[in-house]
C-alpha cells in the first residue's frame, strides 16, 4: 500500500472513531478556515498587482520599486 494512501485512511479512521462532538468542532473549524482563506482573500484582498498592471514585466518592476524605494524620514 503506498504511503498516501496508507495516510489518507489512517485521517479517515480516526475521524469515523471521534465521538460526535469532536466531530461536530472539527467541521466548525474547517469551515472557520473556508471562511478565513476563500471568503475574506475574494471580497477584502484583491488581487492588486494582477489589476494594476497588465504584464509581468510591469508586476516585476513595480514590486522592486517599492523594495528598494528610499523611505527615510
Amino acid at each position: 500500500m503506498n504511503v498516501i494512501k496508507r495516510i489518507y485512511l489512517f485521517y479517515i479512521e480516526g475521524f469515523r472513531c471521534m465521538p460526535k462532538w469532536a466531530r461536530m468542532i472539527w467541521t466548525l473549524i474547517l469551515i472557520k478556515l473556508f471562511i478565513m482563506f476563500v471568503v475574506l482573500k475574494i471580497f477584502f484582498f484583491p488581487n492588486f498587482l494582477k489589476n494594476n498592471f497588465k504584464t509581468d514585466d510591469e508586476r516585476a518592476t513595480y514590486v522592486i520599486e517599492q523594495l528598494t524605494q528610499n523611505n527615510s524620514l
